[in-house]
């Protein structure tokens, strides 16, 4: 087994947990890195030492240039979050719900962790990154690892603006973080992320009206079109939910990337929010349609690649885990998952967590 330091954390019972750094400016650098976990006992240590190891790499990288704004979030799939802390799960964790309709395709795909990387600087989203491979070593795989950049001012490659309608301030992380609803994972929150690969050639033969009219907004000002001439079908309408006269909100962090020399271009979409269902509904809409059949133009013109769900914890559970899984339980906590019962001694059945403040 590996030695890891354990957890430092100071927290006191009832303190609100400390948040991972979701909600940021879009910043000029990024990678996105998807991977899989090696099926042996080993390699689950190792992944659990770096769940509290995690901020001081970070920090180690960052120290180098405050001014960057260096940060890592670190998400965790369905099945490894059982492989890892054998407990009751996230109460909305699950696989990535594919959709097919007609031509139009939301592709589930593999992944267990996920660590997304943003600052200022790509030297340094790139040492992170490579600090954080070199930790992990064999214990995982690579799936998908995409760096993006910020393009222009903050647009797409369709050359449209990016996150205009992002929420702010107490209603990005109202929007973002679980308080109550599940409160043994409190401060945490879900993403979604998908990597589209854009066919600029049939984009670019559009006209700029219709492709205002597909985006809902115009493409120069950033303005949104007015009800009276946008169509039911364009982009920001299908994403727009509302729940009880209340719309709800999501915050995306979406990454440009490509090599024009392979003909690649694309959007690597990136949304948080305390619940999933309200991502799935937007992607409902988009491919399905809202009725059926309305579906969002921009699928004629893009292709998913990838889709996974993650979880991503608070920052005052991740400090909190050591490599010291609790065999004897692990059984018992992966059937409790399935079954939605809670552990019978009253824990999350992690045993490897120290110094977690819980809600009683």
């Amino acid at each position: 087994m590996r030695a890891v330091p354990t957890s430092d954390s100071n927290a006191s019972p009832g303190a609100a947990p400390v948040r991972q750094p979701i909600i940021q400016p879009l910043r000029r650098a990024a990678i996105f890195l998807v991977l899989n976990i090696a099926a042996n006992p080993a390699s689950e240590d190792t992944v659990r030492s770096i769940c509290a190891d995690l901020s001081k790499l970070t920090r180690a990288v960052a120290f180098r240039d405050h001014d960057a704004l260096l940060t890592c979030v670190m998400g965790i799939g369905s099945e490894a979050w059982v492989r890892l802390f054998g407990s009751l799960r996230p109460a909305e964790l699950h696989p990535f719900k594919e959709i097919i309709a007609g031509s139009r395709h939301a592709v589930a795909t593999p992944g267990d962790l996920i660590f997304h990387i943003r600052g200022e600087r790509e030297d340094l989203c790139f040492e992170l990154e490579t600090q954080i491979l070199m930790y992990l070593g064999d214990a995982v795989s690579i799936i998908d690892e995409v760096p993006a950049f910020r393009y222009f001012d903050n647009r797409d490659l369709l050359g449209f603006v990016d996150g205009t309608e992002n929420p702010v301030e107490d209603e990005a992380s109202e929007a973002v973080f679980i308080v109550d609803e599940d409160a043994a994972f409190a401060g945490g929150s879900y993403v979604i992320v998908q990597k589209y690969l854009h066919d600029l050639a049939a984009w670019n033969s559009l006209p700029a009206e219709m492709q205002e009219k597909i985006i809902g907004r115009t493409k120069l000002s950033d303005i949104e079109l007015d009800d009276a001439v946008k169509p039911s079908f364009a982009h920001n309408a299908l994403n727009t939910i509302v729940e009880n006269g209340v719309e709800r909100k999501i915050f995306r962090a979406n990454g440009v990337f490509g090599q024009p020399g392979k003909g690649e271009f694309g959007t690597y979409f990136i949304g948080y929010a305390r619940t999933p269902r309200i991502i799935e509904q937007m992607l409902q809409n988009m491919f399905v349609g809202r009725p059926p059949g309305n579906y969002d133009r921009l699928l004629d013109v893009s292709r998913a690649l990838t889709g996974t769900l993650f979880f991503v914890p608070s920052l005052t559970f991740l400090e909190a885990v050591t490599t010291q899984a609790a065999a004897s339980t692990t059984d018992n906590s992966i059937e409790s998952s399935r079954t939605g019962e809670v552990p019978n001694d009253g824990s999350l059945g992690i045993g490897s967590l120290k110094g977690l403040a819980r809600d009683e």
